[in-house]
């Protein structure tokens, strides 16, 4: 039976739209993306880039006409590994790497030869057999990863259950690679130039050859002069092009001759095709009368290579030159071989020709803010260009070490040459750092590589998806940061960090997903088969009749029948002879097919829609439950799901107009519709969202900037970020000790796992102005509620500290240092410290004690006189003075180098107070003003006692009614006993809700009659109350409150330090200077910024106003410049005055006080 057939030919309603869903996300995790980006790099990309031919390496003999050559073959990337300090070789697992500050990477081994050629002889002279040549980091959960995290058995190796990797560890740290958005490369873009400008219209073209070996990224111009811009004499606007490495532009026709095209109406037929087009030859013309003077190749030729190099060279050479930047460096997509001058030809022709309809108003500007446009480098392309410039070095130093060799006739060993350390140092930098590309060079790029955000697993997710746009940050970039309509269904709309990078950094909505990329010659190959003819056996004249058909931006050729070839290339699709990635773009309007089967570009799933009427039927939706793999009807090999509904045309990547509910109205009301040529259907209108934003219930109730304000405060909230947090030695992670998963929820919640990893909790809220403590922003919290462990919470801080060696000799060591023989001790405890060193677990500490003991040896020759008894120099590690807490675990181990490493995590409890700071899932956040005990707090006559009071004016002005409409939904959801949906746009309406609480008893508007804690007498208003689910975020008063009296104050201009952690002071700023200032509180203004912050006194001589020698205590003063000894005064000063005025004399200025 056929899919759609028999009894479950019926259309499926939206509730059977979550099946596919819910069948996708099984089939597919969040991170899929980045998995298959990296296993793409490792199976594929790294064996091209070192078995290419322009890696292998070619040195001259000390014999004539001999030539060393090494080359380099059969890759092999085995698992992990480490190499312990005696030699010993173990598996390593994520979880140890993490442990012991390890870099959880494997090992590249490679064939090397080293051949002499000596005409047709070659000689082996040396061969290398599976030879280390460096280590790779490893993603967690690729192919090459030890752990299957799908499968539940990393959970037995320490990992969490619903972690699926996308991640590396790094020196026992975990890094993301954050995915990189670039324009699209060898696409036309045509822009207008706005006024005063030298060019009107402008057409660019960003070219690069696959597996490239030369520069990243040719970019050429076609300008049209502007009439301002045209030069005196001229007749009209000329048409030039800027070539790679040519200092001026050059005319196109003369561009042209130099490619061998010389006639006129030759040159015009490569770009108008039809000579009746008078218009734009018309446009032409200038440009013809420009070049008038150069009618040969010859000629054209050495106008472009005199305007080349700045050295003058011969005309042989000059021709030569410009030779091969037409070859070489111009358009090299389309061709960098010989003999590629028609095609060229034929692709500069197509740029001029869409500069010149765009000038005749027939084709509109090209949108660079597109997402079409666009395309998204993770980690595989990252790791590419990373990997291609270090394998580039590797085999520089091979050709540097073999030439020495040479030149002292030494015995070439490859065993020497190799230097592993390249690779490996070169990747780990760059993902430690985040800097990629080469070091201090102009395209390197900062924060490629993040720290994993692990403060809750819903920041996670999101930043395993979150994508970034290299533009400055600095200035109005206003149109690259809004929002795009192309990019529906592809990005969050609402997931953006506020401020400057508001839009630069973008997060993939739900379903969202990123090509890895395919070899284009089964295109080429099918296109080929099905009549398409190519360039060289093309005429001009056919081109305009035909549409052209375009590969990754390159022109392959024409076809006279493109709906025909379209429809043929999707049954390839289906039969899995074509790659299912590539994407097809009919633009008939210009006569254009373009087929793309490059990396980076973004998909997302839809319903097929023929004749108003979805293609997935019923029966598809109950083969889908009982989980049926479908694979008779889609042959072998073929994923379970998501590309079996691709496959057999049910579910497509592409973009779509409209929804289920809508489709069906048309369907009924074709006179109402907005088209009756639908061809695609969206699966859900929620999936618009990120992982952020759809944990939200009825953002669709909010307004657009509390939707993105909570979701970056969701991402601050404590829960549980894993399941392994007992194995865990993070830097700093917080632990809700009671979460729970929430009663209003959405569908994704549960897709997301966050059900079972939540990160708040569910509490009565009241909407009450009651007893003033809880205006602007501040929430009123029940007492008794605390004492029950709401909200309570831990946090855990681990401090690391390692043995190094000092020099070749000195090594420190763990231990109690001994106050009679070690020099440097801190002012700190050290009695806590166990016999080994280390502070042992269950212990308690607070800001002052030491928690790990180190000590290093002092050689005779470091100290002299009263200090040669010290024997030992103190190094331990302490708790900053503002902590306080419980040994909660220590770890001994021993790093890469075999020296002992120590992690000591301490825990310290938090419990609500005043000044913490809580939200809802609407961006209502606030902190606490007032804590009452339960019985000082509104009851209602069933006994309950909010939790958590609200001002109510904190929601007209912001119009959170989702908050509201959540509070009425938890109501019923309490009273009902199960969890109620909240997902947007979907058919929940207020009038439901209303209806549901009636049922339950309750009155309709969620209000309660509530009496007073204290007297008991009832309240005269109705009180709003209901269940909401609220976040404790990670801002809390301890961690913030700071106060000073005196302390550390800075050596260069003695006033108070800066900062928290220094015990500094509190910055008195040129605002409140101002205020007092305008208080005329003079006395009160001194005392701030002179009496409690540097002050000091000076001796001023009073006849040259300079400062003075003073012995106050001998009584002795005198100036050196005046030899005055008499009128000498004391003045009190800010020591940085002093110091300004020292300063100025050191730059022989002389600022002389004036005493009064």
């Amino acid at each position: 039976m056929q899919l759609g057939e028999g009894n479950g030919d019926e259309d499926i309603a939206q509730e059977d739209a979550w099946v596919v869903i819910d069948a996708f996300f099984a089939e597919k995790n969040l991170v899929e993306q980045q998995l298959e980006s990296f296993n793409t790099f490792i199976n594929t990309t790294i064996v091209k880039i070192v078995e290419a031919d322009y890696n292998n390496i070619k040195v001259p003999s000390h014999l004539p006409e001999q030539m060393y050559t090494i080359k380099f073959s059969n890759l092999c990337l085995s698992k992990p590994m480490m190499t312990e300090p005696d030699g010993e070789t173990e598996v390593l697992f994520p979880q140890t790497a993490r442990l012991r500050n390890l870099t959880y990477s494997a090992p590249l081994y490679v064939d090397v030869n080293l051949s002499a050629c000596d005409g047709e002889n070659i000689t082996i002279l040396q061969t290398l057999t599976k030879h280390y040549i460096g280590k790779v980091p490893i993603m967690l959960g690729s192919s090459v990863c030890r752990l299957n995290m799908t499968d539940g058995t990393a959970v037995t190796y320490g990992e969490c259950e619903f972690d699926r990797g996308g991640y590396f560890v790094i020196n026992g740290r975990d890094h993301v690679i954050i995915g990189q958005e670039r324009m699209n490369i060898n696409n036309v873009y045509v822009s207008k130039k706005k006024e005063p400008n030298n060019y009107s219209y402008v057409a660019e073209v960003r070219s690069r050859g696959e597996f490239h070996n030369g520069p990243a990224t040719t970019t050429m111009f076609v300008n049209m002069l502007s009439r301002s811009g045209a030069k005196k004499g001229k007749s009209g606007q000329c048409i030039a092009s800027t070539l790679p490495y040519i200092r001026t532009a050059i005319p196109i026709v003369i561009v042209f001759r130099a490619l061998g095209i010389v006639a006129d109406k030759d040159i015009v037929k490569y770009i108008c095709y039809d000579l009746s087009d008078t218009e734009m030859i018309e446009l032409l013309g200038p440009s013809l009368d420009e070049a008038f003077v150069i009618q040969n190749q010859e000629v054209a030729l050495d106008y472009i290579g005199k305007r080349g190099p700045t050295v003058p060279l011969t005309k042989e050479k000059r021709i030569k030159y410009a030779k091969d930047i037409l070859q070489k460096e111009m358009l090299p997509h389309v061709g960098v071989e010989e003999y590629q001058e028609t095609k060229k030809a034929y692709y500069f022709g197509y740029i001029i020709r869409r500069l010149l309809l765009c000038v005749l108003g027939r084709r509109p500007e090209d949108d660079i803010h597109r997402f079409g446009n666009k395309r998204l480098d993770l980690a595989g392309p990252l790791f590419e260009e990373v990997f291609r410039m270090l394998f580039r070095r590797l085999t520089r130093d091979i050709r540097s070490y073999v030439q020495k060799c040479v030149d002292k006739r030494k015995v070439i060993d490859l065993e020497f040459a190799i230097k592993a350390k390249t690779i490996t140092a070169g990747l780990n930098y760059a993902l430690a750092t985040g800097n990629w590309g080469q070091a201090s060079a102009a395209g390197n790029r900062a924060g490629v590589s993040q720290l994993l955000n692990r403060l809750t697993f819903a920041s996670t997710l999101s930043h395993l998806r979150r994508l970034m746009s290299p533009k400055r940050r600095e200035g109005k970039l206003v149109t690259e940061g809004q929002l795009h309509s192309s990019q529906w269904g592809m990005i969050c709309p609402v997931e953006t960090p506020h401020g400057q990078a508001c839009g630069l950094v973008k997060n993939l909505a739900l379903m969202a997903h990123i090509t890895v990329g395919s070899d284009a010659d089964p295109v080429v190959a099918f296109l080929r088969e099905q009549g398409t003819e190519s360039l060289e056996e093309t005429l001009p004249a056919a081109i305009s009749q035909a549409t052209k058909i375009f590969v990754n931006g390159v022109w392959v050729g024409i076809h006279k029948n493109p709906v025909e070839l379209v429809a043929r290339l999707r049954v390839e699709m289906m039969q899995g002879i074509v790659n299912s990635e590539t994407g097809v773009v009919k633009d008939f309007r210009f006569k254009e097919l373009r087929i793309y089967t490059d990396h980076g570009r973004c998909r997302r799933p839809l319903f097929v829609v023929e004749r108003q009427r979805l293609l997935i039927r019923k029966q598809d939706i109950l083969r889908l439950k009982e989980r049926c793999t479908l694979m008779t009807d889609c042959g072998q090999g073929i994923s379970r799901l998501i590309f079996i509904l691709y496959l057999i045309n049910l579910l497509i990547y592409g973009f779509a107009d409209i929804d289920l509910k809508e489709l069906v109205k048309a369907r009924l009301n074709p006179e109402a519709a907005g088209s009756t040529t639908y061809t695609h259907c969206e699966i859900h209108p929620s999936l618009i969202l990120g992982v952020c934003a759809s944990f939200i219930p009825f953002p669709n109730h909010n307004p657009s900037p509390y939707i993105t304000h909570q979701s970056a405060i969701g991402k601050q909230a404590m829960g549980i970020y894993a399941t392994n947090t007992q194995f865990n030695m993070h830097s700093t992670t917080y632990d809700l000790h009671y979460p729970q998963t929430p009663l209003v929820t959405t569908r994704a919640t549960k897709l997301l796992n966050f059900e079972k990893l939540p990160a708040g909790v569910n509490a009565i809220v009241a909407i009450s102005s009651h007893c003033g403590y809880n205006q602007s922003d501040s929430i009123i919290m029940n007492q008794s509620s605390i004492d029950r462990g709401l909200f309570r919470s831990s946090v855990f801080r681990a401090y690391r500290d390692e043995e190094r060696n000092i020099g070749t000799l000195i090594k420190e060591e763990f231990g109690v240092p001994n106050r009679a023989n070690t020099m440097g001790l801190r002012h700190r405890s050290y009695e806590k410290l166990d016999d080994d060193g280390l502070t042992p677990p269950g212990t308690r500490v607070c800001g002052g004690d030491t928690l790990i003991g180190k000590t290093s040896p002092i050689s005779g020759r470091d100290v002299q006189g009263p200090l040669m008894r010290y024997t030992r120099r103190d190094h331990s590690t302490g708790l900053p003075g503002s902590e306080s807490g419980t040994v909660d675990r220590v770890l001994l181990t021993t790093n890469a180098s075999g020296l002992r490493l120590v992690k000591v995590r301490v825990r310290t409890q938090r419990i609500p107070q005043i000044g913490d700071k809580f939200s809802s899932r609407h961006g209502q956040k606030a902190t606490i003003g007032m804590i009452y005990s339960q019985e000082d707090l509104p009851w209602t006559v069933e006994g309950i006692t909010p939790e958590i009071i609200v001002n109510p004016h904190s929601m007209p002005s912001r119009m959170s009614v989702g908050q509201l409409l959540e509070s009425l939904l938890g109501k019923v959801a309490a009273q009902s006993g199960r969890v109620r949906d909240a997902t947007p746009f979907t058919g929940i309406t207020v009038d439901s809700i209303k209806e549901a609480l009636l049922v339950s008893g309750y009155q309709k508007l969620g209000e309660d009659r509530m009496y007073q804690g204290g007297t008991g007498r009832p309240l005269e208003s109705m009180v709003f109350m209901g269940p909401t689910y609220y976040q404790r975020l990670k801002h809390m008063v301890d961690d913030k409150i700071h106060s000073r009296a005196r302390g550390p104050v800075q050596i260069l201009t003695r006033q108070p330090t800066e900062g928290r952690a220094r015990s500094g002071g509190i910055r008195f700023g040129e605002m409140e200077r101002d205020c007092l200032i305008s208080h005329g509180a003079a006395n009160m203004l001194k005392e701030r910024l002179f009496e409690l912050s540097d002050p000091y006194r000076v001796h001023i001589c009073q006849s040259c106003g300079l400062l003075a020698i003073a012995n106050p205590t001998n009584r002795s003063f005198g100036c050196k410049l005046c030899k005055n000894n008499i009128n000498i005064f004391q003045v009190h000063t800010p020591y940085s005055f002093k110091l300004l005025v020292q300063e100025l004399m050191a730059m022989c200025i002389s600022p002389r006080l004036l005493l009064q």
